[in-house]
This record gives structure tokens, sequence and C-alpha cells, in this order.
């Protein structure tokens, strides 16, 4: 499963394309503890008291998972995960 980081996520991760082994059939949760073990450093940006921290956002085929089962959400083939700070601009 890939996962697209964005903005400051991915200058901690070192790349915005990251790799991970999940599969359809798992969830978003086991996809988000696949990119944290892989890339530790985003741990603290990503989480708050170990679970997503409620200002970034975790997209599931460009929809927030929030409004759909959240991390409990079954990944399904070819699903497309992103994770985006907050972002601001005028």
């Amino acid at each position: 499963m890939e996962w697209k980081l964005f903005a400051d996520l991915a200058e901690i991760a070192g790349d915005r394309v990251i790799d991970v082994d999940a599969d359809p059939g798992d969830t978003v949760g086991d996809a988000l503890d696949a990119l944290l073990a892989a890339r530790p450093d985003l741990r603290e940006r990503v989480l708050d008291n170990g679970e997503l921290a409620d200002h970034i956002n975790l997209l599931r085929n460009g929809g927030n998972v929030q409004h759909q089962d959240g991390l409990s959400t079954v990944l399904e083939p070819g699903d497309e995960l992103a994770l985006f700070p907050p972002v601001s601009g005028g």
C-alpha cells in the first residue's frame, strides 16, 4: 500500500511517497501502523496520546476517514492513502 505525504510530513519522512506492508482487507489503522514503523520520526507529529492527532487529515481515496469508519476503515484494492498537516494561507 502506498502513502502520500504532504508538507512537513514529507520532510520528516524523507520522501513524499512511502510504500508499506498493508493489503486489501487490512484497516487504515494497520496501514498507519506500518507507516509509523517504517518512518518512526512521524509518530510524534501524527499521533497525540496514541491516537491520530486532531489536526492531521488522513484521507482514503480523497475522503477523510473520519467520515468513513475512522482507522477501522477496511482497505480495498487500489486505495490511495494520504496524510495532510493543517494548511493555512490566504
